[in-house]
């Protein structure tokens, strides 16, 4: 739907997520821990932090290439809470 209507899933509103950061010796531990709740069996690891890219975060695109996830610009869509 983002695509047909152009946005950006990236900057879209999205509620009941949740984005952790947690030291690479203790990832798995807290996945398994939030795995073991009801609203967490979908939990995945999605990225690692390296030295590569210092102040960047870069994306793997849905067909292979990779891109810079910057801060988004202009007007943000309304948030209904």
């Amino acid at each position: 739907m983002c695509e047909l209507l152009g946005f950006d899933p990236v900057y879209v509103a999205n509620e009941g997520k949740v984005v952790m950061v947690v030291d690479q010796q203790y990832a798995n531990q807290a996945l398994a821990v939030m795995r073991s709740h009801p609203l967490g069996t979908q939990a995945e690891i999605i990225g690692t932090i390296t030295a590569a890219h210092p102040g960047r975060v870069w994306m793997k695109t849905s067909v292979g290439g990779s891109r810079i996830v910057d801060l988004p610009a202009g007007e943000q869509l309304p948030r209904i809470c």
